[in-house]
């Protein structure tokens, strides 16, 4: 499966799928980083793991729709199968989402449904809940909604700042946004209206879906 990941600043996420991918048999392989910042970090790390690296800076378009158009042109030139947002701190259109619908994932800080939008870590603590953590999901055109494919969760401690939670929030995102994408390039998850189901998901690497220390 050829993989396109989107990133705005540093990706570690990025960096997560690209070890994974790197691993001998894994199922997709990431043709391209391109990020709408030509500051970003993780372009970067990107070239220098022989990743080729594309910048599209949203500045220089009028508007959203052609900053769009110009990001899927290069993604189809690519022959781009599946989109990996990873940090890319823009919203897309409707239009774009419905082109590659069920082809584009990202990974949201939060249980979703719970805690969409910004300041995620903030809200989830002043709730008082007593557990949040972190979702990949198929992108629809409502923000941070569509199809769960993993989720690991993370206890919030009493003394936690967000910061502290985000910290630990984003080592469960580093390996459940991997193990989506080897789920999905090996074509074991299907979408049923608002559902993605996994196929065989008895075998040994769906438990990851809420990971533990020993895997």
């Amino acid at each position: 499966m050829r993989v396109a990941v989107l990133i705005s600043s540093r990706g570690s996420n990025m960096q997560a799928l690209v070890r994974a991918c790197e691993a001998e048999g894994f199922p997709a392989e990431i043709v391209t980083v391109l990020s709408n910042n030509p500051d970003a970090g993780g372009l970067e790390f990107a070239a220098s793991h022989n990743i080729p690296t594309k910048v599209i800076n949203h500045r220089d378009y009028e508007n959203r729709e052609d900053f769009d158009a110009a990001i899927s042109e290069y993604l189809t030139e690519q022959r781009v199968d599946l989109i990996c947002l990873a940090g890319f701190m823009r919203l897309l259109t409707a239009e774009f989402v419905n082109k590659w619908r069920d082809r584009i994932v990202n990974i949201h800080p939060s249980l979703l449904p719970a805690f969409k939008g910004l300041h995620v870590h903030e809200r989830a603590i002043e709730s008082g809940a007593r557990f949040t953590g972190c979702t990949v999901h198929y992108v629809r055109p409502e923000m941070d909604d569509g199809p769960i494919i993993a989720q690991a969760a993370v206890p919030i401690l009493q003394d936690d700042t967000p910061d502290d939670l985000a910290a630990r929030i984003l080592v469960q995102e580093h390996r459940i946004y991997p193990l989506a994408l080897k789920l999905i390039a090996e074509r074991r998850v299907k979408v049923h209206g608002s559902v993605a189901k996994i196929i065989d998901a008895s075998e040994p690497d769906t438990s990851l879906i809420n990971p533990s220390e020993d895997n």
